[in-house]
C-alpha cells in the first residue's frame, strides 16, 4: 500500500477550515494538524514535515502576508513540503514572489475554488507532486501585465497555451481545455520556447523558463 500524503492546513476561519480539512481528506491525504495563525503553522510544519501546506494569504495578527511569509518559511526551511496558497481576492503580487524563490510545489488559487471540489482536489495534488497550480484569474492579471517584451511575438493561440501552461496544466490538460490534439499543443509550446529565445536546457526546464518569462518573475 503506498504511504499516505500528508497535509497541514492553516485557516483563521474555523468553519473554512472543517471544510478544507473534509476536502483534504476526500483527495486522499491525511490532515497531521490544523493552524489558525502563521505561527501556528510553522510550528505544525517543523513537527510533521507534510507533503503540503494549504495556507490563508492573510492570517492574524495583522492580516495582511503572514501567511505568504509563512510560505516563503517554508520552502526555505523545509523545501520538500509544498505549499499551496489561498486568497479572497487576486493578488498577483503574491503570486510573484511565492514562484519567484520555487519554481514547483507551489501553487496559488481563489479561495471560491474550494468550491468546486473537483477542481482543487486536482489542483492540490499537482502542487504536492512538485507542480504548479495557479488561479486563472490571477494568470490573466499577469497576462495584462506583461503585454510587451517577447510575449508580443506569440500568435494568440500560443499565449493561451502559455497561460494554461502557466496555471500547472499538463499537455494533456492543455489539450482537453483546447479541445485540440496533444500533437497541436506540442508543436506550440515548441513554437513558444523558440519565439522566446530561451537558453539551450532540457525541455522541462526550458518550460519552467518559458513560465516564469510570462509571470515577469525571472528566469
Amino acid at each position: 500500500m503506498p504511504d499516505v500524503k500528508r497535509a497541514v492546513i492553516a485557516e483563521d476561519s474555523v468553519l473554512l477550515r472543517i471544510g478544507l480539512v473534509k476536502v483534504v481528506e476526500m483527495a486522499g491525504f491525511e490532515v497531521a494538524a490544523e493552524a489558525g495563525d502563521a505561527q501556528g503553522l510553522l510550528t505544525a510544519v517543523a513537527a510533521h514535515r507534510p507533503d503540503v501546506a494549504v495556507v490563508d494569504v492573510r492570517m492574524p495578527p495583522d492580516f495582511t502576508d503572514e501567511g505568504v511569509r509563512a510560505a516563503l518559511a517554508i520552502r526555505r526551511e523545509w523545501p520538500a513540503t509544498a505549499v499551496l496558497l489561498l486568497s479572497q481576492y487576486v493578488e498577483e503580487r503574491y503570486a510573484a514572489d511565492l514562484l519567484a524563490a520555487n519554481t514547483g510545489g507551489v501553487g496559488y488559487l481563489l479561495k471560491q475554488r474550494v468550491a468546486d471540489v473537483e477542481e482543487f482536489i486536482e489542483a492540490l495534488r499537482r502542487v504536492a507532486a512538485g507542480g504548479t497550480a495557479l488561479d486563472p484569474q490571477v494568470v490573466a492579471q499577469l497576462l495584462v501585465r506583461r503585454a510587451s517584451d517577447p510575449l508580443e511575438r506569440l500568435t494568440g493561440r500560443e499565449r493561451e497555451v502559455l497561460a494554461l501552461m502557466a496555471e500547472g496544466r499538463s499537455n494533456a490538460g492543455i489539450a482537453a481545455q483546447l479541445v485540440v490534439s496533444e500533437s497541436a499543443v506540442a508543436k506550440h509550446i515548441n513554437s513558444i520556447l523558440a519565439k522566446l529565445d530561451l537558453p539551450k536546457a532540457d525541455a522541462d526546464h526550458r518550460r519552467v523558463l518559458a513560465v516564469l518569462h510570462f509571470l515577469g518573475v525571472g528566469g
